[in-house]
């Protein structure tokens, strides 16, 4: 789409609801998204579309979306989880990962990077949690979705690092009037709890992937041999990807053990996550949502998809409690109704 232009500063809304922006995240290769790998079967949950689900189903008509990434990123995958679950249909542009000359529209660098028109009204919206939160809003709210993603105004800071990023404010938050915020959470305690959460897996869980996904020169060649596959190279640069990048992110991947201080057995880090997530949700309800996932269980679905396949996520399975809610989140994305379908009653 080389005719967009480049995203331009966003304005901030007056009386709109703001809260300190969180760490903007860069989004690299981190591991592959296996659709195959099916070991398990699911239980006999199953959602009923409300009356809301099928208002946001008719809003979903109205927007034509490009989503623009690499399907091995963490970031795009949470993406990915969201519209399938709200059954946003979408075209997808892989972006090679080396050139990136189908992003070159655009000023921002990063992936996801999502592309969406209303009626005669194309918006670029960046960042993989300013993504989720513009459209649930607009979903919730029937704003227009050129008015709500000014509430999620870029702004620049430093890093540790001293590198200058891109950050947004009120990237985990709804923009809901108090009627819209109470029908979709029931009370304050299960917004917070939602936006807790989602932060939590944007500035924890998917830092433990890389470590994990390349934790052994095996496991880093089996990563990037997927990842050759299903990304979008040249032959040169797929050779060259497969075994000089398997070679680097296996010590890059060292590095990152070190940067966020994991133990040395970097799996055990994953295991105590995915049961510190499974104990959130509890015993009592299927989701962190209730009876159907929230924007939470969305984005650590999304984090956790891209290792299925590898020999990370098998033994993720197999040593930790989180099995049962991945079933879950798998049946409730693959049940999502289509936009075509509204039922008449449950």
């Amino acid at each position: 789409m080389p005719g967009l232009p480049a995203e331009k500063p966003r304005r901030w809304r007056s009386g709109a609801r703001l809260e300190p922006a969180g760490s903007a995240k860069a989004c690299g290769v981190l591991g592959p998204s296996l659709r195959q790998f099916r070991p398990w079967r699911s239980s006999g949950w199953r959602a009923c579309p409300s009356a809301w689900a099928i208002s946001e189903l008719s809003l979903s008509s109205h927007l034509q979306l490009t989503l623009y990434q690499y399907k091995t990123c963490p970031f795009c995958s949470k993406v990915r989880a969201f519209l399938d679950f709200h059954s946003l249909p979408y075209q997808v542009v892989e972006v090679n990962p080396v050139r990136r000359a189908e992003i070159k529209f655009s000023s921002y660098r990063k992936v996801p990077i999502l592309v969406a028109q209303e009626g005669d009204s194309l918006q670029q919206l960046n960042d993989s949690s300013v993504i989720i939160s513009a459209l649930k809003t607009y979903l919730v709210s029937g704003q227009p979705l050129e008015e709500v993603i000014t509430y999620y105004p870029p702004m620049k800071a430093m890093n540790d690092q001293g590198k200058e990023v891109t950050e947004f404010c009120n990237k985990y938050w709804l923009m809901l009037d108090e009627k819209e915020a109470q029908r979709m959470y029931g009370g304050k305690e299960a917004r917070t709890e939602e936006m807790k959460w989602r932060q939590w897996a944007d500035d924890w869980l998917v830092h433990l992937i890389s470590p994990n996904v390349y934790r052994t020169p095996a496991e880093a060649l089996a990563s990037f041999d997927y990842i050759v596959r299903e990304g979008k190279f040249g032959a040169v640069e797929a050779t060259m990807a497969k075994y000089v990048g398997a070679a680097a992110m296996y010590l890059i991947s060292k590095r990152l053990k070190s940067r966020h201080r994991l133990q040395d057995d970097v799996r055990a880090d994953l295991y105590e996550a995915a049961n510190k997530w499974v104990t959130a949700v509890g015993k009592d309800r299927p989701f962190m949502g209730g009876q159907k996932p929230n924007l939470a269980d969305l984005a650590v679905y999304g984090v956790l998809r891209v290792m299925e396949g590898l020999e990370a996520f098998d033994d993720l399975m197999r040593h930790s409690r989180i099995q049962p809610w991945y079933l879950r989140m798998e049946r409730a994305i693959e049940e999502a109704p289509s936009v075509r379908f509204v039922p008449p009653s449950c």
